[in-house]
């Protein structure tokens, strides 16, 4: 049967127990299905739970399983938080859960035992990828840039795993026929998951980084590591100091501007466009964290590798500033989708970092009822990340936004 273009369905609750959550949100999703203009025979489910339920993401997921036996692919995260439109569950139960209909040989869930490419649909080529990954994993930034180079684009989307109760992820490969006894009950700790899409598969991915750059973009002329001595051939805590209007003769005042400061970093001046006289953040740019500052060497340290030749601009995230840039976000997709004639969103996937939630907006909630503002009511999931992942990068502090469109990929 060929795939509609109808819309995804989601369904979203909170319960002290996660069987109560589930049941909730299982009739949330069979009556949407009903709904005219939804999906039919929905064949991917994407699930995200807080933290709260991570000790029991195994007989969540077999719940759901169960009761939605038509949906033989499902994947998903843990998050400090979860999300659907225009609210997020927040350091307390929550389960999110999406259901899409997609062209059966246009999309694979992978995992440790059944890696990108394998346990496939025939034929089966990675285009783009929605990607979960456990923080702790050795050389993650590596491992990540390897799954990016398994597909056509390079584009992968998604986060990583933010927990206290274990970094659980969801991934079952309905294609796996191997053995029951081979078969594993879709729970992994470590390592990456994700689902990776094929060409047909229409998307469109966006990232807001939500700052407000205090200054131009500078060019490291001088660096070892982690600390940057020379910006522009100036002494870099100098061009901080001057930037931020303060001296280290008022050393209270200097140090708590400085902690209100980050930085946003990447790989050379030009990636860091001017807009009006100011800086527009681009996907290839990493805002990280000021950790520390040497006056005896007027260097600045961060919490990121850097080298000479690289961009650096100082930067601050306050509300207005990260609602500005999520509107501009939703902006720059709207105008992607009116380029497609007729595109219309199917549903979307949001991954905003542990740092920024609705109090960083201002109030609960207030980032996604920002985002259903801008968007619309559409269906939407998503998790609050540990480090998002947008196109080969895990950044920090950003919204990663994706939403699947009727229109071509």
């Amino acid at each position: 049967m060929t795939p509609s273009n109808g819309r995804f369905v989601c369904g979203h609750a909170t319960h002290p127990q996660w069987a109560m959550a589930a049941g909730l949100v299982v009739a949330q999703l069979r009556a949407q299905c009903e709904q005219p203009g939804a999906v039919g025979q929905p064949n991917l489910g994407l699930v995200y739970l807080t933290d709260a339920y991570a000790p029991h993401a195994g007989s969540l997921l077999d719940h759901l399983r169960q009761a939605l036996p038509q949906v033989r692919h499902w994947c998903g995260s843990v998050g400090v938080g979860v999300c659907a439109s225009g609210v997020e569950y927040f350091d307390e139960p929550g389960l999110v859960v999406m259901l899409c209909e997609l062209p059966a040989d246009q999309f694979q869930v992978f995992n440790g035992l059944s890696p990108m490419g394998q346990q496939a649909p025939a034929g089966f080529q990675a285009h783009t990828a929605l990607v979960h990954a456990d923080p702790m994993t050795p050389m993650l930034g590596e491992l990540i840039e390897d799954v990016a180079a398994l597909t056509q684009t390079g584009v992968l989307f998604g986060g990583l795993c933010a927990s206290r109760q274990g970094p659980v992820q969801l991934a079952v490969n309905g294609w796996d026929q191997r053995p029951q006894s081979l078969a594993h009950n879709g729970v992994f700790e470590g390592g990456i998951t994700g689902v990776a899409f094929g060409a047909e598969v229409a998307l469109i991915s966006r990232v807001t980084q939500g700052c407000q750059p205090v200054g131009p973009a500078h060019r490291i002329t001088r660096a070892q590591g982690h600390v940057v001595h020379q910006l522009d051939d100036q002494a870099a805590l100098s061009v901080l100091m001057s930037e931020l209007g303060v001296s280290l003769d008022d050393p209270e005042r200097a140090v708590a501007q400085v902690r209100r400061t980050l930085v946003g970093v990447s790989p050379a001046p030009s990636a860091q466009t001017h807009s009006q006289g100011r800086q527009d953040f681009g996907e290839e740019v990493r805002v990280r964290h000021i950790i520390g500052l040497d006056p005896g060497q007027q260097a600045v340290a961060i919490a990121d590798e850097v080298s000479e030749g690289m961009a650096l601009s100082f930067c601050r995230q306050d509300v207005t500033a990260a609602r500005a840039d999520l509107m501009r976000m939703a902006a720059e997709l709207r105008d992607s989708l009116e380029e497609q004639a007729g595109s219309q969103i199917r549903g979307a996937i949001y991954v905003s970092c542990s740092g920024r939630g609705g109090p960083h907006f201002g109030g609960a909630s207030a980032e996604l009822l920002a985002l259903q503002q801008a968007l619309g009511d559409v269906p939407l999931a998503g998790f609050f990340a540990a480090g998002e992942i947008a196109h080969s990068r895990i950044h920090g502090y950003t919204g990663v936004l994706t939403v699947f469109t009727t229109g071509d990929a």
